[in-house]
């Protein structure tokens, strides 16, 4: 079967994590090109704002409600409120996310679950929730899953994001052909640095976010982000062509042709990384 390519005009997209970000960035995005809107975020105070936002700029966001997407009551709940009021969706856009980094002796099994909750379970909700009504409506559309470079490489410290986002990776390619029965497409982004607050307030376990050396890593990572704007476009740009994977920036582009097809140059850069990392975590009597 030949790519299957979504046009979100006219379309009913729903977009989770829509409150800042790249949510955020995708719904003004699909608001500019005529999309109808359903969009939850964890931040309801967030949320509001974003559909004020929206809806004053001539945006038409047809229900919005505040949930956590790791409380499948919740997302099934949404969704029956969305069916009722609105209808099957076309688009399903799985953004919302939370970030834990850490080493893993300092990780405790409660850093590892709510990851792992929020950020596979999360995205495995809605999909359960809305995907189905997709199917029955008979009506094609698409699903966007954001994954992660993390979904892709062996990046220092990611091991809790790392487990989610390449959860969410294989779900994703399993969907790829699971539902080009139905002509729904699926597209994975995997974004490398982007300029939103989840850079801001990613929890470094066992890490002084304060201390100089830290500041500065953190400061160099975020040197090579691209917008949320930049990610939304990629993200449309991505669903009219039919693309399946969507990378968002030319870094992460090279690591993962590396380790596909020069793995001792991928595994040297990454043991490279690793080991700059590893140095500035280390206290400086250690060093």
């Amino acid at each position: 079967m030949s790519r299957i390519r979504t046009d979100p005009t006219g379309r009913t997209v729903l977009v989770t994590g829509a409150a800042s970000g790249i949510g955020l960035a995708l719904a003004r995005s699909l608001a500019a090109e005529g999309s109808r809107l359903v969009l939850t975020d964890v931040a309801a105070e967030g949320l509001d704002r974003a559909v004020a936002e929206l809806r004053d700029a001539g945006g038409d966001v047809a229900h919005h409600a505040a949930l956590d997407v790791a409380d499948r009551a919740a997302v099934d709940a949404f969704a029956a409120a969305v069916h009722e009021r609105v209808g099957p969706v076309g688009v399903v856009a799985n953004v919302a996310g939370i970030s834990t980094w850490g080493r893993l002796e300092d990780l405790s099994p409660e850093h590892w679950q709510r990851t792992v909750d929020v950020d596979l379970m999360g995205p495995i909700h809605v999909l359960s929730a809305f995907v189905p009504s997709m199917i029955e409506a008979g009506d094609g559309g698409h699903v966007v899953n954001v994954s992660s470079a993390a979904g892709l490489l062996g990046l220092p410290l990611h091991a809790p994001y790392s487990a989610a986002k390449f959860g969410l990776r294989g779900v994703s390619e399993v969907l790829r052909f699971d539902l080009e029965q139905h002509r729904i497409g699926v597209t994975l982004v995997c974004p490398g640095a982007v300029r939103t607050p989840l850079v801001g307030t990613v929890d470094i376990v066992g890490v002084d976010r304060d201390r100089p050396d830290v500041a500065s890593l953190v400061e160099r990572f975020e040197r090579h982000a691209v917008s949320p704007e930049h990610v939304a476009a990629c993200i449309v740009r991505g669903m009219r062509r039919g693309r399946y994977l969507v990378l968002t920036s030319r870094d992460i582009a090279a690591g993962h042709l590396a380790q596909r097809y020069a793995p001792p140059l991928y595994d040297a850069a990454m043991r490279l990384l690793n080991r700059r990392v590893q140095k500035v975590l280390r206290p400086p009597a250690a060093r």
